[in-house]
């Protein structure tokens, strides 16, 4: 009865399917192992010490950033350079901007730390102007940003001074020189030390490393697992009902009752087209009738 799942055209079928459903396992394998690493992740995160109750240590000791070292204090040591104004910012929900110098280290490197953030828009506030001389710096470090962080703007054409995404990447085109692929938020804004225009910057929070929370994209990741399983259940019901239906059909052939069903809808047919033929003539004959009484 099953014989027919030796033509050619089952071979077929069957092979989609013995490749089909090991796929469909093995991606909705991956996506649950993404999500358990993320999981994973944000629990490592959680357990980790406060960022300011860590030692700060040298900023060539804490680089490439990763998510043991975000939000590490980091010193660094050198001279401010140029200064950028990062607009489209919200602290406590309040819009305003970031203010942010290059420091020039002795390593030729220079380093972005945001001096802090002001309300207001770009260019209509008055800035407090960096230290000069040498300084010593120690901020919470940062991953440098890309196209997915909150705040980045992407768009361009902003004006001269002003810079839409903190990142290496953005900086090496504006300075003559190399920079740090990380950046530092200062805690201590210089509140403290009588200088009202340096009271006027607010400190900005170290965010969490990209990656080690439980957001979207860990959800995305289990519904996906979902579907996959789905799917490869879907491929084996359907197969199992495709079998089955053409079982059933092998069985009533091999019985006989495909014939018997085919010669009742010819018989039927034949049946139909007499009983139309015969209405035919008879009307054909009525109407020969009226036509002859009509002469």
């Amino acid at each position: 009865m099953y014989r027919f799942l030796l033509t050619p055209r089952w071979w077929g079928i069957n092979l989609f399917v013995v490749l089909a459903i090991p796929f469909c396992v093995f991606m909705g394998t991956w996506q649950l192992g993404r999500f358990e690493d993320r999981v994973q992740t944000h629990d490592a995160a959680e357990k980790q010490p406060a960022p300011g109750s860590r030692p700060a240590k040298p900023i060539d000791e804490l680089l490439p950033v990763d998510t043991v070292t975000s939000g590490r204090p980091a010193i660094a040591t050198g001279r401010y350079a140029d200064q950028f104004l990062v607009p489209g910012r919200k602290l406590d929900d309040k819009s305003g901007f970031y203010v942010l110098n290059m420091l020039r280290t002795d390593s030729g490197k220079a380093l972005p730390v945001v001096r802090g953030w002001m309300p207001g828009k770009p260019g209509s506030t008055a800035v407090p102007p960096a230290p000069t001389g040498e300084v010593t710096v120690t901020g919470d470090l940062q991953a440098s940003e890309n196209a997915g962080t909150a705040g980045v703007d992407t768009a361009g054409g902003l004006p001269d001074g002003q810079l839409g995404m903190i990142s290496a990447a953005s900086l090496i085109n504006l300075v003559p020189y190399d920079v740090y692929d990380a950046w530092v938020t200062l805690q201590d804004t210089g509140a403290g030390t009588g200088d009202k225009a340096a009271g006027a910057l607010r400190p900005v929070p170290a965010a969490k490393a990209q990656g080690t929370g439980l957001d979207l994209k860990a959800f995305q990741n289990l519904g996906y697992t979902g579907e996959w399983f789905v799917f490869a259940g879907f491929v084996l019901f359907m197969w199992f009902r495709l079998v089955r239906r053409e079982a059933e059909a092998a069985r009533d052939l091999q019985l006989g009752l495909v014939a018997e069903a085919e010669e009742e809808a010819t018989s039927e047919a034949e049946a139909r087209s007499g009983s139309e033929a015969g209405s035919g003539s008879g009307s054909g004959s009525g109407k020969d009738a009226v036509g002859s009484g009509a002469v």
